[in-house]
């Protein structure tokens, strides 16, 4: 995990200034989450504290937490043991990944007593644990019993005792020779992994980091690292440890071109080159709160829209099965000329045709040759029955035909407003999104709305960007929306932009009247593959026209138009520049 001991090296740097600060507030907002507010001279900080196997970390944190009501036992005892108590120290073992936090506090004599938070960020094994000054466990938001764990206990009343640990060298404190010496008993080992079973306290993306600097992106093993190469591994080992200890150090987070959060480190990484994007932030604590508040959105909203994306896929499937068989019926209807021509060569023979004949065979007048036609005839009806009864095969499949064509485009219209829906609830950033999306779903008629009578929450307003030119540009987030942003919002000598051939937002240049340069064109062009279902392509064509040529069919489900007069844009998708020109 990149949360490692080095990292929370940085972190009790930045705590520091919490030392001699009182607890005046403790919150629980989830079970495996706390919240200490800790007052100082310098104002209220709130340090938040997570035992959770994916987001574990100690930090202090802005983020607006919602608490419940009821505060847990877990909460209550922190507040019982904890109250009004003082922040006296906070210790690292080296780079272990546990950070102790030790509290000035009363007890229930009035004698002072100290309690420590063991913090240990130690992924699925994550845990906070409080212990008396008798070295012993007063209680732990994880307790651990023997079905959990032989090797070690965490329950109240037993003695705290540290997690397992191995001999591995401090980069902080090896020398350059014992470093090397390590190295060279790995043996055949890349040697990424090697710094890994070297060195305590780093993880997988600062070895890896360490090892592109050293070999300069060529493949290293442990046993072979020699000359320039050793040298540069050990000055960027040093370098790191400079950065660390003069807390000088750069928080850099990883994404993809799509924008997810993928790593982060508290030095800048170059291992990625162009395949990524990074991102500085002045300190651990606001890159931790950045880095897990928009993974953990993310995750919260899937979670959330995961009733709706089950529904759309299966009205999608749904959907394109109608349509499948309506195309196989439309193609059986393609031999209706036939059941006319046997009416008509019918109804020229029926001299001599009788009741009781089960075939007709007869000249076809309309071809040159006029060849011989078999045609099969329903002994019980007379010739006069047989040919009306092929006239009426005819105009059903006729009539059949027509349906189907209107049938099948609807289908298809229905399968494309299907598709920007859930091409919507995948962009969707908050609860408020989704709320939107039901509703719009509900209106036309795909879930049932809501019961009682209270109202859902006021929709967000468009997403707005700034240009470099300083023209703003707006972005629809769903199709109701969409129809709003252009058809009402929009004035006629704005610009509207919209994906070619693929579901996105509908997005606006609000222009005032004047005339924007290319680059803001452009620039909004990429906002509108970036806000679409071509957000992970290489180039995405993009149309664009003045407002007053776009026009809603009557009709039309939320979200579709037309357009004339417009012009054709080929851009990439920026994550990077979407994030620095958004407001």
């Amino acid at each position: 995990m990149a949360l490692d001991g080095a990292f929370l090296h940085a972190i009790k740097k930045e705590l520091e200034p919490l030392i001699g600060g009182r607890v005046e507030k403790i919150h629980q907002p989830s079970r495996e989450e706390i919240i200490i507010a800790i007052r100082t001279r310098q104002g209220s900080s709130k340090l938040y504290i997570s035992a959770n196997s994916g987001s574990a970390r100690v930090h202090v944190t802005a983020m607006p937490v919602d608490n419940p009501q009821t505060p847990p036992m877990f909460c209550m005892l922190l507040r019982k043991r904890l109250g009004s108590g003082k922040l006296i120290g906070i210790r690292q073992d080296g780079l272990e990944r546990i950070l102790n936090l030790d509290f000035e506090c009363v007890n229930e004599l009035g004698d002072i007593v100290t309690v420590t938070l063991a913090c240990e960020i130690m992924g699925r094994c994550s845990n906070l644990v409080v212990i008396g000054a008798d070295g012993k466990v007063i209680d732990s938001i994880k307790r651990v019993d023997e079905d959990m764990s032989r090797e070690r206990l965490v329950l109240p009343g037993m003695r705290y005792t540290l997690p397992p640990r191995d001999d591995r060298l401090n980069f902080l404190e090896a020398e350059a020779d014992e470093i090397t010496a390590a190295l060279g008993a790995c043996g055949s080992v890349e040697l990424s992994k090697a710094l890994i079973r070297v060195f305590e306290g780093i993880s997988p993306v600062l070895a890896r980091e360490w090892t592109y600097f050293a070999g300069r992106g060529v493949h290293l093993e442990a046993d072979t690292v020699s000359g320039d190469q050793l040298d540069r591994l050990l000055f960027i080992i040093k370098r790191t440890k400079e950065q660390l200890e003069q807390s000088a150090c750069c928080f850099t987070t990883v994404s993809d071109r799509d924008g997810q959060l993928k790593d982060f480190s508290f030095i800048r990484l170059s291992q990625f080159g162009t395949l990524m994007y990074t991102k500085e932030l002045p300190s651990a604590s606001e890159l931790l709160d950045y880095f897990y508040a928009e993974r953990d959105r993310a995750l919260r909203t899937k979670q959330r829209a995961n009733d709706l994306f089950k529904l759309l896929v299966n009205l999608t499937e749904r959907i394109q099965r109608r349509i499948m068989a309506q195309r196989d019926e439309l193609a059986a209807c393609a031999d209706r000329d036939r059941y006319r021509l046997y009416g008509d060569l019918l109804s020229a023979n029926l001299y001599r045709l009788k009741k009781g004949d089960s075939t007709a065979i007869v000249e076809n007048f309309y071809e040159e040759d006029c060849p011989q036609v078999s045609i099969a005839l329903d002994v019980r009806k007379t010739p006069s029955q047989n040919a009306q009864h092929y006239y009426s095969e005819y105009k059903k499949a006729a009539t059949a035909e027509e349906k189907l064509t209107v049938q099948i485009e609807r289908g298809e219209e229905e399968l494309q407003y299907i598709d920007s829906v859930f091409d919507a609830l995948t962009r969707a950033e908050t609860e408020n999104d989704i709320i939107q999306l039901r509703l719009e779903l509900s209106q036309q008629g795909y879930v049932r709305g809501t019961s009682g009578k209270a109202k859902p929450p006021k929709a967000l307003p468009p997403i707005e960007y700034k240009t470099s030119d300083g023209y703003t540009v707006l972005v629809g987030r769903n199709n109701r929306q969409n129809d709003q942003l252009t058809l009402k919002f929009a004035e006629k000598s704005d610009i509207w932009l919209h994906t070619q051939g693929l579901t996105g937002s509908h997005v606006i240049i609000v222009t005032d009247g004047a005339a924007p340069p290319d680059r803001t064109i452009e620039e909004a062009a990429v906002i509108a593959a970036f806000n679409s279902r071509g957000k992970g392509s290489n180039q995405v064509p993009v149309d664009y026209c003045l407002a007053k040529f776009v026009k809603k069919p009557a009709g039309a489900k939320p979200g579709k138009v037309i357009f004339t007069n417009y012009k054709t844009a080929f851009v990439t998708p920026d994550a990077e520049l979407e994030k620095k020109l958004r407001v």
